[in-house]
């Protein structure tokens, strides 16, 4: 139930549409037909921002924010010490697993794991889920989650006060939105020094999320990041946010800046990413799968930023540089995972559109209606294809080259 209940908090927030414009020259005699097609602006005839709408998460995605999520919760010092080998032990022969797995996770244990100590818990009938909690609630661990979340400063243990770590509890635990919200702003009134409190905040961004208020998580995010610039968890929500056209369209003349600072904040995730502890027993290849995963979406994120800072220039006319990093960064998005976003071959997509290139775009669109089946991307990408396929038979130009249809 656990799990279960992580999973349904996380439910990540999805890209809402941008069409942009087509480029390229219409032929003779189609120009005047065709002029608001071959003279790009930020965007398309055909305007949706809400196309994304009831589309879920990738399981991958969703699993990443949840071993990061549960990764904070585990290292929480409930206000009980760390459990001694001895206590374990005597708990093992006289509580359920499930007991014990619950009373190790908040609180921890004062050893880390060893051949002898593990030969010594088996012994008093410790299953494999009982071994691996102790596992992970070993002080090396928890050190190394620590210096994850709260920084190289706070690493270790926390003592935090009982009061405040059941408050943080309920914050975490609370699947009702506006009841989230209500428990995070308390929490933040009550402690306003805890070291939990940007995570806190990363819960009340996450509820924002849920509800659709672009506006708010962003608002929440920007207090966990002014706290702890490093929170893994608050950088990956506010980059999924900030290239967004409706919550760039609230704030246009910071467009730039808001670009720019979600580019930032996903270079700075991308390089936290690596300080994500190895789970035990973990084979070298499931662990680099398990880290692209949660890179995938960043580099979504990037696209996302390119994508729109290549419909602003000078000239009126699609900065071709911009959209060569946006489509290399939604390439690396749907490369590196093995159940791809579909908004990132539609964003791909839209990319190539841009850019003129019409078979890559529709072999792009083509993915994203293949991976989003039964979701409306399915049908806004069959209107896309069918667009570009009409343009094709009208004579505009067309790449033969297609990086979407090699994945």
């Amino acid at each position: 139930m656990r799990i279960k209940r992580i999973l349904l908090v996380l439910a990540a927030f999805v890209f809402a549409s941008a069409q942009y414009a087509q480029t390229g020259q219409a032929p003779a005699g189609q120009q005047a037909q065709d002029r608001d097609l071959s003279n790009p602006g930020p965007r398309c005839d055909i305007v949706r921002d809400d196309y994304m709408e009831g589309v879920t998460p990738t399981q991958v995605q969703i699993q990443a924010q949840a071993t990061l999520r549960k990764q904070l919760e585990d290292q929480v010092w409930q206000g009980r010490p760390p459990m001694a080998e001895v206590e374990l032990t005597r708990e093992i022969t006289s509580a359920s697993a499930e007991t014990v797995i619950k009373n190790v996770r908040e609180r921890g244990v004062d050893f880390d794991m060893t051949p002898s100590i593990e030969k010594k818990l088996r012994k008093a009938n410790a299953n494999d889920e009982v071994i691996e909690a102790a596992r992970q609630g070993g002080p090396k661990v928890r050190a190394q989650t620590a210096k994850l979340f709260l920084g190289p400063g706070e690493a270790g243990a926390q003592e935090i006060p009982r009061k405040q770590a059941q408050g943080f509890d309920a914050v975490k635990s609370e699947l009702d939105p506006d009841k989230a919200i209500g428990r995070v702003d308390d929490f933040a009134r009550k402690y306003p020094s805890s070291t939990l409190l940007s995570y806190a905040y990363s819960f009340g961004a996450n509820a924002y999320q849920q509800k659709g208020d672009v506006e708010k998580v962003a608002e929440y995010t920007g207090k966990s990041l002014k706290l702890k610039p490093d929170n893994l968890m608050s950088l990956i929500l506010s980059v999924e946010v900030l290239p967004l056209p409706q919550y760039i369209r609230n704030h246009p003349a910071d467009r730039d800046k808001i670009l720019r600072q979600a580019e930032s904040e996903a270079d700075r995730a991308l390089q936290l990413i690596p300080q994500i502890p190895k789970r035990a027993n973990e084979a070298d290849a499931d662990y680099e799968k398990r880290l692209a995963g949660v890179a995938s979406g960043l580099h979504a994120a990037l696209g996302m930023v390119h994508l729109e800072l290549a419909g602003e220039t000078l000239t009126g006319r699609p900065d071709k540089a911009e959209l060569a990093k946006a489509e290399q960064e939604f390439t690396t998005a749907v490369t590196t995972t093995a159940h791809p976003n579909p908004s990132d071959y539609y964003r791909m997509g839209e990319a190539y559109g841009v850019e003129g290139k019409l078979d890559d775009a529709i072999q792009a669109f083509m993915k994203a209606g293949e991976f989003g089946q039964g979701t409306v991307i399915k049908t806004y990408a069959n209107e896309q294809i069918a667009q570009l396929k009409k343009r094709k038979a009208q004579g505009w130009p067309a790449s033969n080259t297609s990086v979407a249809s090699k994945n």
